[in-house]
């Protein structure tokens, strides 16, 4: 049984190492039918991209979390998971005076993320006009990249905590066990 969790243990780590290595996405492609912003802050950054679509939020967040599951090694696909912010964070994590009706970070665990933040005009005083065409909605794409190295030595640091924790939890059983008869 020992041999066994040990075997289970490397097989797991190594699996878990390889995920970490694998190389990182590309910046999510555009939306189909998106016009690109071409506003300052917009285009300051190359992890910042700023689009103006007739999607709505449930079809520019599956579009982007379509786009972001995959490595570029042979399309493996990468476990994501969303996680939904309140608009008003969208001046902390987006940038500051971005107006939003909506902000979702797409999340590779111990990698790199998107933030996708959405701004629906509700008044026709913030109504979206770009070149004599109306516009649903505004979105904002922030790409937060991570460094291989950093990610190795926390994977490494995980893996050394998870085992030390899992011996003393072994230990600690045994222990009660032993003190029970």
């Amino acid at each position: 049984m020992k041999v066994a969790l040990k075997i289970a243990f490397l097989l797991l780590s190594l699996g878990f190492l390889l995920y970490l290595y694998l190389p990182s996405p590309e910046f999510p492609e555009q939306l189909d039918d998106a016009y690109v912003s071409n506003e300052p802050a917009d285009v300051e950054t190359p992890l910042r991209r700023g689009y103006y679509t007739d999607y709505g939020r449930n079809e520019v967040l599956a579009h982007y979390q379509e786009e972001f599951n995959k490595s570029n090694f042979f399309e493996v696909p990468l476990p994501t998971y969303r996680l939904n912010y309140p608009p008003e964070e969208a001046q902390t994590l987006i940038r500051d005076q971005a107006r939003s009706t909506f902000l979702e970070e797409i999340v590779h665990p111990f990698r790199e993320s998107i933030f996708v933040n959405g701004f629906e005009p509700k008044l026709a005083q913030d109504a979206i006009k770009i070149d004599e065409k109306d516009w649903r909605q505004k979105v904002i794409v922030r790409y937060v990249p991570s460094n291989l190295g950093i990610r190795l030595l926390i994977g490494f640091l995980t893996l050394g905590l998870t085992l030390l924790i899992s011996k003393n939890l072994y230990q600690a059983a045994i222990d009660i066990k032993k003190e029970l008869k």
